[in-house]
């Protein structure tokens, strides 16, 4: 049984007779009929019987449409149980980002939504590889998420919502002589060591193409997915890296140089599942991330740039 069948059999209660119910809820009297039969076919006892040219509720049939009374009254609440959920500006909302993404954006969203009837944050770090970003979105309303220009895009089992498109720079210690250039290509940091991330992540493929760009190897002596320590990696002199622009925080050992002659940007994406959004604390949060992708796109500005009278400089992508 379900829902409609028992709001049939209460209004042929209340009204006595399959018209007068067709006209009430503004079906055919052949569909109230059809719902009384499948009704029937779930219960072991009659439910209605004729009495003339009417057909009345059984003693049976009366106490289950008594009882629909109850249902119906349950689901009522329910639904404005639902509709509040669905409407609460203050609701939880579980949001997990990619470590340098999280460093980048968790402090904004949580200035930006520290005020009363602000939706309640529950913040998570995932550091996974491409592939494994969309599953997150089964356990978290938002997961940020990042993949390379070229990489394949979202499946469409998730919803993206675009953040930054994002430069990947070279990273160099402070004094290096090429921090010196405005810009750097392929062939002048391929030979040098490399910090990198573990295989499958992103920005992996990109040190690949500087591979490829230069026609030789490049000598991988430092796995680090966490920028933070690949910045202290790259001040201590332990090589060269990719870093992202924009979502690095500055170190003062640090000076980042863009790439010439390759696509070196990544995608900073928000990733859900499409009826998340139908929460009004969601939609909030997510128009909020927005805006700290512009905050951070702006504050990051320049980064790249090298010192004054060094020669030209390479604007932000």
């Amino acid at each position: 049984m379900d829902e409609r069948q028992l709001r049939v059999l209460r209004e042929l209660g209340e009204l006595g007779s399959v018209t007068a119910v067709a006209e009430a809820l503004r079906v055919t009297p052949s569909a109230i009929s059809q719902q009384l039969r499948l009704l029937q076919r779930s219960i072991p006892v009659p439910l209605t019987e004729r009495a003339g040219r009417r057909l009345v509720l059984t003693p049976a049939g009366q106490a289950l449409a008594d009882a629909a009374i109850g249902v119906e009254t349950a689901l009522a609440r329910a639904r404005h149980t639902i509709d509040a959920y669905v409407d609460e500006p203050d609701g939880t909302v579980s949001l997990a980002a990619f470590h340098s993404g999280a460093a980048a954006f968790f402090p904004l969203l949580l200035r930006r939504l520290g005020g009363p009837g602000s939706p309640r944050l529950t913040l998570h770090d995932e550091d996974v590889a491409q592939a494994d970003f969309p599953p997150l979105t089964r356990g978290y309303d938002l997961v940020i998420a990042h993949r390379l220009d070229h990489a394949p895009p979202w499946p469409r089992t998730a919803t993206a919502t675009p953040l930054l498109r994002e430069p990947l720079d070279i990273a160099l210690p402070v004094g290096d002589p090429l921090a010196a250039r405005p810009a750097l290509t392929a062939h002048d940091v391929a030979g040098r060591p490399w910090i990198t991330v573990h295989d499958g992540f992103p920005l992996l493929a990109t040190v690949e193409a500087v591979a490829a760009a230069a026609g030789r190897r490049v000598d991988i002596v430092h796995r680090v997915n966490e920028i933070a320590v690949v910045a202290e990696v790259v001040a201590a002199g332990g090589g060269v890296a990719l870093m992202p622009r924009w979502t690095s925080r500055p170190h003062p050992g640090v000076v980042l140089r863009p790439l010439d002659g390759i696509e070196s940007h990544r995608h900073i994406d928000v990733l859900h599942r499409p009826e998340r959004t139908a929460r009004r604390a969601v939609r909030t949060v997510l128009g909020e991330l927005v805006e700290a992708a512009r905050t951070i796109r702006s504050q990051g500005a320049g980064r790249a740039d090298p010192p004054a009278g060094s020669g030209s400089t390479t604007e932000p992508a």
